[in-house]
C-alpha cells in the first residue's frame, strides 16, 4: 500500500441529496481489488451487451458494456483495472485515477462507481472505499461472494457497515446472481442513502488501516474461517515438488483431451463444412464468382474453422483453473523458476495469457512496476505457444504424427508432441529471458505480492461466456483477417490470364511469389506452397492452414484425400518437424509487432525482437530438418 491518496485528498465526505441517482445517460464505473470478483459481476450485469477495445493513447484494455435496468433504460458500465489503491504506480492503475477524477476526456467522469470487495476479505479491501468515498460520486458498496462468507460463518450488519460509509451496502454473489437487484435498484436510482456520515480522511497508511479496522468492529464484521479444503488443497499444490508435479500432470491431460476429445467435433465440423461446400457447389454456376466462393473463401476459411473445438477446449481448461483459483497458486510456483531467470511471479500471469494470444498478453504486462521485467516479459511473450498456432500444430501433427499410445491409453504420441512444442516455446523464452535480464535489461529482483483466493467451484455460465467470447473472436479472426487474405491469394492465384484463362496455380502471381522464396527455406525441407503460406502467416498465425488448403484445392489435390494427405505427398517427415519448430519460435504476427512498437514507444525492440525470433526459427527448423531427414 501507498500513502495519502489512500485516503483521500479532503478533510470530509459529503452525499449530496436523500438518494443516490442514477438517470439518464449516466456512466458507471465499476471498480475493485483484483480479486475480489469484479469482473464476474460485470459479466453479470451486461451479459453479452459488452466489448473490448484500448483507451485511447495507450494499450489498456477498457471493457464496457450496458446494463439494461427493468424499465428498460440502458446504463453504459466500464470495467476499470483492478487495484488497491488510488496512489497510481503502474499504467492501468494511472488509467482508473484518471477515469475515477474525470482527467480523461475520451472517457469523461462516472457519474456513479460500483466498488465491489471480497466480503471474505472485507478488513484488507475497505481500505480502499475511503478514497473511493472521498471522491464524492454516488457509490455502491459491493460485498461480494455472499455465498463464501456465509458457508464459512462470517457476518457482517450491512446497516452498521452502511451507516459507518455513508453509502448504500448491499451483500451480492456474482457468481450465484443473488443481490443482483440491489445493484439495479442502486442504477434505477430506487435505493436508499443513507444519512451523512462525516468519515474522517487519513494521511497514511498505518492510520488507513485503523481505519478500516474500526469500521469493521463497528459493522460486527466476523471475518469467516478460512476453508479447510482451502488449506488442505494448498498444502499439495503449493508443495515445492508435489506442486510442480501436479501442474505439469494438469498440462499433459490438457493436451491428451484436446485430441481424444476435440477430434470428434472437428470431424463434426469439418463434415458439416464440406457439405454446405457441396451443396453451394451445385447451385451456383461455372464461373469466377464460383471459383472464388469455393476453391478461395470456401476451402480457405473452412480449413481454419474446423479447428474451433480444440480451440475452444484449450480456453474451456483454462477458464476452469483460472476461476477454481488454482492459477493463482500456479502462479506462485512459477515465481521460484522465474526468479533463476531474472524475472517475478508478476510476469507469469502475461505470460499465462500469452497462451490465448500475445497482444493481450503484452498489454498485460503494465501491472509490472519494473519497467525492466516488463520489457523482458514483453520480449518473451511472443514465444509462448498461442492459440493462433494450435491449428498449425493440429493439422501437421495429425499428418505425420501416428496416433500411438506412449502410456497406455493415459497418454498418446500426438499429444506428446504437442506438449514437446508447447515447452519448446517455454523454454526459449525463459533461455531469452535469462540472456536479457543477465546483459541489456539487468536489474535487482522485485518482491511478488499475490493475493490467494479461496477455491471455488466454476459456474457453466461463467465458462459459456468466455467460451462464447472466444468463438466470437476466432470466428470474426476467420471472417475478416483470414478472409481478406484468401481474397487477395485468390486474386493472385488468377492472373496472370493466359489466352484469357487463368493460369495453373504454379504459374501464377502467387506461385511465382512461393518459386521466388523457395530457395531459402528449401534448406529446411519447404517447398513454395508452404513459402506461400509463410507469407500469409505474416497476417496471423493460422492463415497458413487457409492458404495451404486454398492452394493445394485450387491444384486439385484435396478433392478427396484432402490436406492431410497432400502434405504427407509433398513434406518429408523432416520438413514437416521443420515448419513444427519455425512456428514455434518465430514471429508471424504483425498485431504483436504493432502492440509492441506502441508498448515500447518505437521500432527499435520490435525489430530486435523480430530478427531474434526469426533468426532463431530458421536455425532450429535447419537443426530438425537435417537430424530428421
Amino acid at each position: 500500500m501507498s500513502d495519502c491518496h489512500d485516503c483521500a485528498a479532503s478533510s470530509v465526505v459529503t452525499f449530496p441529496g436523500p438518494a443516490q441517482t442514477v438517470a439518464g445517460n449516466a456512466r458507471v464505473a465499476l471498480i475493485g481489488p483484483p480479486n475480489s470478483g469484479k469482473t464476474t459481476l460485470f459479466n453479470r450485469l451486461t451479459g453479452l451487451r459488452q466489448k473490448v477495445a484500448n483507451f485511447p493513447g495507450v494499450t489498456v484494455e477498457r471493457h464496457t458494456g450496458v446494463a439494461v435496468l427493468p424499465d428498460g433504460r440502458a446504463i453504459p458500465v466500464i470495467d476499470l483495472p483492478g487495484l488497491y489503491s488510488l496512489s497510481p504506480r503502474s499504467e492501468d492503475e494511472q488509467i482508473a485515477y484518471d477515469v475515477l477524477t474525470g482527467q480523461r476526456g475520451d472517457t469523461g467522469k462516472p457519474q456513479a462507481v460500483l466498488l465491489v470487495l471480497d466480503s471474505t476479505n472485507l478488513a484488507r479491501h475497505l481500505m480502499l472505499a475511503a478514497p473511493i468515498l472521498a471522491l464524492g460520486i454516488p457509490t455502491l458498496i459491493i460485498l461480494n461472494m455472499a455465498d463464501d462468507l456465509r458457508k464459512r460463518g462470517g457476518h457482517v450488519d450491512l446497516t452498521a457497515l452502511s451507516a459507518e460509509l455513508g453509502a448504500p451496502v448491499a451483500l451480492v454473489s456474482a457468481r450465484q446472481g443473488e443481490g443482483i437487484d440491489q445493484v439495479f435498484e442502486f442504477l434505477a436510482g430506487a435505493m436508499p442513502k443513507p444519512a451523512p456520515k462525516y468519515l474522517p480522511i487519513l494521511q497514511d497508511v498505518p492510520k488507513c488501516r485503523q481505519w478500516a479496522g474500526r469500521i469493521g468492529q463497528e459493522a460486527r464484521y466476523h471475518a469467516p474461517a478460512p476453508p479447510k479444503w482451502t488449506r488442505r488443497l494448498d498444502a499439495v499444490f503449493l508443495h515445492p515438488v508435489a506442486g510442480l508435479l501436479i501442474f505439469l500432470a494438469v498440462v499433459v491431460g490438457v493436451f491428451q483431451t484436446i485430441f481424444t476429445v476435440a477430434d470428434p467435433a472437428k470431424d463434426a465440423v469439418d463434415w458439416v463444412i464440406h457439405l454446405t461446400g457441396n451443396w453451394v457447389a451445385s447451385v451456383l454456376p461455372a464461373s469466377l464468382f464460383r471459383s472464388l466462393l469455393l476453391d478461395g473463401i470456401w476451402t480457405g476459411v473452412g480449413s481454419v474453422v474446423v479447428f474451433l473445438p480444440q480451440v475452444l477446449l484449450l480456453f474451456l481448461f483454462i477458464g476452469i483453473l483460472e476461476d477454481s483459483g488454482y492459477l493463482a497458486r500456479a502462479a506462485l510456483i512459477a515465481d521460484r523458476t522465474m526468479a533463476r531467470v531474472g524475472l517475478q511471479g508478476k510476469s507469469f500471469i502475461p505470460l499465462l495469457s500469452a497462451y490465448a494470444c500475445a497482444v493481450p498478453a503484452i498489454m498485460a504486462t503494465r501491472t509490472i512496476e519494473n519497467k525492466r521485467d516488463r520489457m523482458a516479459t514483453i520480449l518473451i511473450a511472443p514465444f509462448m505457444t498461442c492459440s493462433a498456432r494450435l491449428p498449425v500444430y493440429t493439422l501437421i501433427i495429425a499428418a505425420f504424427i501416428p496416433d500411438r499410445p506412449v502410456l497406455g491409453r493415459l497418454l498418446g504420441a500426438r499429444a506428446v508432441t504437442m506438449l514437446a512444442l508447447y515447452a519448446l516455446g517455454f523454454l526459449a523464452a525463459v533461455v531469452t529471458a535469462r540472456l536479457l535480464k543477465s546483459s541489456i535489461l539487468k536489474s535487482g529482483r522485485t518482491p511478488f505480492l499475490l493475493e490467494m483466493p479461496s477455491y471455488r467451484w466454476p459456474t457453466v455460465q461463467s465458462l459459456g461466456l468466455r467460451l462464447l467470447d472466444r468463438s466470437v473472436v476466432f470466428l470474426r479472426r476467420a471472417g475478416t483477417v483470414i478472409l481478406l487474405v484468401m481474397v487477395v491469394l485468390w486474386v493472385m492465384a488468377h492472373l496472370p490470364l493466359v489466352g484469357g484463362h487463368p493460369p495453373t496455380i504454379d504459374h501464377s502471381l502467387a506461385g511465382m511469389l512461393g518459386h521466388t522464396i523457395e530457395p531459402a527455406i528449401r534448406p529446411l525441407g519447404l517447398n513454395w506452397k508452404v513459402g506461400i503460406g509463410l507469407i500469409t502467416s505474416l497476417a496471423a498465425r493460422e492463415t497458413i492452414v487457409a492458404t495451404l488448403g486454398s492452394i493445394y484445392g485450387m491444384d486439385g489435390q484435396t478433392n478427396d484425400a484432402g490436406l492431410q494427405t497432400a502434405l504427407q505427398h509433398d513434406l518429408s517427415f523432416g520438413g514437416a518437424v521443420a515448419l513444427l519448430v519455425f512456428f514455434a519460435f518465430a514471429m508471424q504476427c504483425i498485431s504483436t509487432i504493432a502492440v509492441v512498437r506502441r508498448e515500447t514507444g518505437g521500432w527499435k525492440w520490435p525489430v530486435l525482437q523480430f530478427t531474434y525470433m526469426g533468426a532463431l526459427a530458421y536455425a532450429g527448423a535447419f537443426v530438425a530438418f537435417h537430424v530428421l531427414r
